[in-house]
């Protein structure tokens, strides 16, 4: 127990420390350990090695959300529950316990079924035929979160922190559904010579490039990495261009109001301005603003009434987050009936996305401006609940938008602003947790399906 986390609880060093006598037992069960994994036979797992078993086992309920009861063998509590030698705690379908063990004692490793994973809010340990720890899962955790909201309260607003501290109880798995079969572009797509052209447009401190860049290639378009000094020296032009996107990632270091930097650039320039204001104004061209770039979206006036424009005063623009710190969550969105080309064929389809963002709150100065554009049906994607109910709860809504609006569309559906990131979940394994039932069943993540909607836009549109 010797420099164990409990000893420190209690002010002391301790004696003999945790070690690994036989590091041949060790590369065994990481191999095993390893192989397991790529074979899809390990659900979770969490090593014991800083607060030893029980806190390892109440770690994982806590993330799992979920009951535990577990039986280990009579012996001294505190080291059984406590002690912080090298060991893996692993859950796995309930069919391959008796497999699964035999794996790891083939190659020597000494391995014990201790337990199981329950539905209801519940957690139970035994030592021999003790009950050493009996109570609501929710309960502890709490406790186990205080320490860390009230750090909160010292970074970002105390009314959105209560919100996520007395929802914690009621979280569940969200109930996430699509209205279409995502698929991969196909390979006669992919092997066109004459493909669109997009140009992925990035400015300083623009950091998500690369993904976005990724995501239109895999929906079939060729596409160009170009920079706002690009167009202001005059080496690449946006006339050849079909599809223009802006990036997010820290513009200006997100400073100046993040977009501002990176509209003023373009708007006090004639030639650039010129450039982006014929470009919008073709009927063949699509535009799509991400994080920073639905900012400049907004600052330059291209969603909500990007073909007729608004005064200043009257312009939709994005703010402070309420929770008044910068949020990056993977958040629940939902696709709403609106005109936007990209979301065809997505209407009603809820599902899980990226948010990283300080400003990312919606702000209407001009009410008759925002019941305007709910009339027309232009909020395109918004924020909702485990129960898939559009909201403005912290921290289902991260930034406090109202009507939990995420993105924006122009009145002709081929301008996009939204502030969450589809580049960066458009595989499947850039999910952190999908359903299993999509998870067996597709091999191609579902935002996939907008990146090809602007391919197949661009394919039936012509100058």
């Amino acid at each position: 127990m010797g420099g164990s986390s409990l000893a420190q609880v209690y002010n002391q060093i301790g004696n003999e420390s945790p070690d690994i006598e036989d590091f041949s037992v060790f590369k065994s069960a990481f191999n095993v350990t390893q192989q397991l994994i790529d074979d899809g036979k390990i659900l979770s797992g969490h090593d014991r090695s800083d607060g030893g078993l029980i806190v390892t086992l109440l770690e994982m309920a806590f993330a799992g959300n979920c009951g535990i009861k577990v039986d280990l063998p009579d012996s001294d509590t505190i080291c059984a529950l406590f002690n912080e030698e090298a060991g893996l705690v692993l859950e796995v379908d309930a069919a391959g316990v008796a497999s699964i063990i035999q794996s790891y004692k083939d190659v020597g490793v000494s391995i014990s079924h201790i337990g199981s994973v329950i539905s209801n809010d519940s957690i139970e340990v035994k030592i021999g035929e003790t009950v050493v720890i009996k109570g609501k899962m929710t309960e502890y955790r709490d406790i186990w979160e205080a320490t860390s909201f009230q750090l909160e309260r010292l970074q970002r607003n105390p009314e959105c922190v209560a919100q996520e501290e007395v929802g914690l109880k009621h979280r569940k798995t969200p109930a996430w559904t699509l209205t279409y079969e995502p698929t991969y572009t196909s390979e006669e797509v992919m092997t066109k010579e004459n493909k669109p052209k997009v140009a992925i447009l990035r400015q300083e401190g623009s950091n998500g490039d690369r993904e976005m860049l990724a995501a239109f290639f895999a929906a079939g378009f060729e596409t160009w990495d170009v920079t706002v000094s690009d167009l202001v020296g005059e080496n690449v032009t946006l006339d050849q261009f079909r599809g223009l996107v802006f990036v997010g990632g820290f513009s200006y270091a997100d400073v100046l109001d993040s977009g501002k930097g990176w509209a003023g650039v373009i708007k006090f320039n004639e030639q650039v301005y010129q450039q982006f204001q014929s470009f919008k104004a073709r009927k063949d061209t699509f535009s799509l603003g991400v994080c920073n770039g639905c900012q400049l979206m907004a600052l330059l006036g291209w969603i909500p009434n990007g073909e007729t424009g608004l005064s200043e005063d009257k312009q939709p623009r994005l703010l402070e987050n309420d929770s008044g710190r910068f949020e990056s969550r993977f958040s629940s969105v939902q696709i709403q009936k609106s005109p936007a080309i990209m979301f065809k064929g997505m209407e009603g389809s809820s599902l899980g996305i990226w948010v990283a963002h300080g400003e990312g709150r919606f702000h209407f100065p001009d009410s008759s401006v925002y019941e305007q554009t709910k009339k027309d049906q232009l909020i395109s994607v918004c924020y909702v609940n485990d129960d898939n109910e559009v909201t403005q709860a912290y921290p289902f809504n991260p930034n406090g938008s109202p009507d939990g609006i995420a993105g924006l569309c122009s009145k002709d559906g081929r301008h996009l602003a939204m502030m969450p990131h589809p580049e960066r979940c458009f595989t499947t394994w850039q999910w952190p947790w999908m359903p299993s039932e999509w998870s067996d069943k597709y091999e191609v993540g579902p935002w996939l399906k907008m990146f090809q909607n602007a391919r197949e836009f661009c394919e039936k549109t012509t100058n």
